[in-house]
């Protein structure tokens, strides 16, 4: 069955998982011709590899800390940080403690 997706005017729960954190699963929450929206669940210690995606990027961490590589340089983005990223750079994230994120990208 495919995932449904926000649709306008839909409220998303963005809240932190706290102790459900374990259980949760990456999800897509938005996706149009021009912005994607996706709530990712990294677990402690699980590293998403360096990639790129044409479009600006925002990474925002909900709650954990991630470790961001970006530019040749690393930065730690605990709960309640923001990072942008220009489109094409390569990144890479690593868990820090178990997190979620809220990556936004312009398409």
């Amino acid at each position: 069955m495919a995932l449904q997706h926000a649709s306008s005017g839909d409220v998303i729960d963005v809240r932190p998982y706290g102790a459900r954190i374990d259980g949760a699963q990456s999800i897509a929450l938005f996706k149009s011709t021009q912005l994607e929206v996706m709530r990712l669940v990294l677990p402690a210690g699980h590293r998403m590899p360096s990639h790129h995606v044409p479009g600006e990027i925002t990474i925002q961490c909900l709650e954990g800390v991630v470790r961001v590589d970006v530019a040749a340089a690393s930065h730690d983005l605990p709960a309640g940080h923001l990072m942008y990223v220009a489109g094409g750079v390569e990144h890479a994230l690593t868990a820090i403690e178990s997190a979620s994120v809220l990556v936004t990208i312009a398409l």
